[in-house]
């Protein structure tokens, strides 16, 4: 009887495994495929007061966007994977309009506001408020080990997860995981 039971288990393991895997990978989250390189907090964690400059120069702070979920991005124009990936960061502002979602495309030129407009002109960004800190004191306060680097922040302005480094923020990876978060 053992004989005859031996090869129907092995089959049913083997169906059972193919089954369950797709369960079991939707299980994991948002992060995966392309986003694979977000690192994602258990819980999450609270941030010190990030100050920066709006293009007309007014103050603001991270806290001034709670209720939403921010897309906090640090690049600058000399940053050459930056710039390939401004335009998807433009996307995703354009795609989530209007939901409770924001973009902060903050930058770490030194040249100033007059660098990023004219940056933002020649590659067409037209949904992204310009904001900067000149004096890179975010990069710090952060501890970018690179740029680009993209921090997604709660409601409550809390990190959710970061990403160093470019990502086609385009992607069905990307999308669903900014989706994943705005609908929580």
């Amino acid at each position: 009887m053992r004989e005859i039971l031996r090869p129907f288990t092995c089959l049913l393991i083997c169906f059972l495994t193919v089954v369950m895997l797709p369960v079991v990978s939707v299980a994991d989250g948002p992060v995966r495929g392309e986003m694979a390189n977000f690192v994602m907090h258990p819980t999450p964690k609270p941030l010190s007061e990030i100050k920066f400059q709006d293009k007309n120069g007014e103050t603001l702070s991270l806290g001034d966007f709670k209720g939403k979920l921010v897309f906090f991005h640090l690049w600058a124009t000399w940053c050459a994977p930056c710039r390939r990936e401004m335009p998807n960061v433009d996307f995703l502002q354009t795609k989530y309009m209007g939901r409770a979602f924001q973009v902060i495309a903050l930058s770490l030129d030194r040249k100033g506001i007059d660098a990023v407009a004219s940056f933002y002109r020649d590659v067409g960004i037209s949904n992204l408020t310009i904001y900067l800190d000149q004096e890179a004191k975010t990069a710090r306060k952060l501890r970018a080990r690179g740029l680009p680097l993209t921090i997604l922040l709660d409601a409550k302005g809390e990190e959710i997860g970061r990403l160093v480094g470019p990502a086609n923020w385009k992607s069905h990876d990307a999308q669903r995981l900014i989706e994943f978060f705005i609908e929580k």
